[in-house]
């Protein structure tokens, strides 16, 4: 096979694009330092009412001295829509609940009612993290054990590391912008940001395999003939269009599901539009660079 020294590109400009994600890194972990992650009622514990206005939405004002006699504490009114209205508050019982109701008055229309308890609110935040960490274990063991017959040039575990590398840079900066989309528009922390960063992982490990996959196999066909980084950047080539191609239909979907579903999938399907923009990204422009460079500089070669 002839490799094409056109397809060096991405990995000789990879320093590049190392800095371009340094810096969305740096930025993520700054706007979750300074601004943090809102953690909703799915691990803090609460309620959350959702209502409809048919004949119009009352001023969020209005609505809090509707409230304000039944003493609930402090009580977030969020906008929803046109009509629509967002109360969180404390963890209530049902008699709380109806007697909320009442005070907003008959024109209120119940959407969605759901409460967690403290308890229960912290158990689902513990289950969470170790469901993201096992999950990220899982992936890295597969890829070390899928790429085991590999040693030359890079040792098959050096793929594990790098997968780890980019599995943490996809998850980072998700995370960055829902800190900065929680302090803009509100949003919170909930299982289904849980499930969109797992959704994320999976589609940029996906990505990433792919790749790897094309390397090994032309490593197969140009072992000691050909230098890695040649093989690095054909196999990137080769495969870059169908990376692209799978992740715009993805993100077609994403879009219709942004604009026509409601105000509880927003934040969901926003999440998962950045990651999976961000995953395709560094499964092309990162992942596979990174192992040049380590060959490089395992070598002593590296620049």
């Amino acid at each position: 096979m002839i490799l094409d020294s056109s397809a060096m590109n991405i990995v000789g400009r990879r320093n590049i694009f190392y800095i371009l994600s340094g810096l969305l890194v740096a930025a993520s972990l700054a706007a979750i330092a300074t601004l943090g992650l809102t953690l909703g009622i799915d691990f803090t514990g609460g309620s959350i009412l959702e209502l409809e206005f048919p004949s119009g939405r009352p001023a969020a004002d209005e609505l809090s001295e509707r409230i304000k006699p039944l003493e609930l504490g402090d009580v977030r009114v969020q906008p929803a829509g046109e009509r629509g209205v967002f109360l969180r508050l404390r963890h209530i019982d049902e008699p709380t609940h109806q007697r909320l109701l009442e005070a907003l008055g008959r024109e209120a229309v119940e959407r969605r009612f759901d409460t967690i308890g403290p308890t229960i609110g912290r158990e689902l935040r513990s289950r969470s993290l170790i469901a993201i960490g096992l999950v990220i274990i899982l992936i890295v063991s597969y890829v070390a054990w899928a790429f085991r017959k590999v040693s030359a040039p890079v040792a098959s575990w050096k793929y594990g590391v790098v997968t780890v590398v980019a599995l943490l840079h996809d998850i980072l900066i998700p995370s960055g912008f829902f800190a900065l989309a929680g302090r803009v528009a509100g949003y919170e922390v909930d299982t289904l940001f849980i499930t969109a960063i797992l959704t994320i992982l999976g589609f940029s490990v996906h990505d990433t395999i792919v790749v790897f996959d094309r390397i090994r196999e032309n490593l197969k066909h140009n072992a000691g003939t050909v230098d890695f980084a040649a093989i690095v950047g054909q196999s990137i080539r080769q495969t870059f269009t169908r990376s692209v191609n799978t992740s715009l239909t993805v993100l077609l979907a994403l879009v219709a599901v942004l604009l026509a579903g409601g105000e509880s999938t927003r934040a969901f399907s926003l999440t998962l539009i950045v990651g999976i923009v961000v995953g395709t990204y560094s499964s092309i422009f990162i992942a596979s660079p990174l192992l040049v460079t380590w060959q490089r500089w395992s070598e002593g070669r590296g620049r």
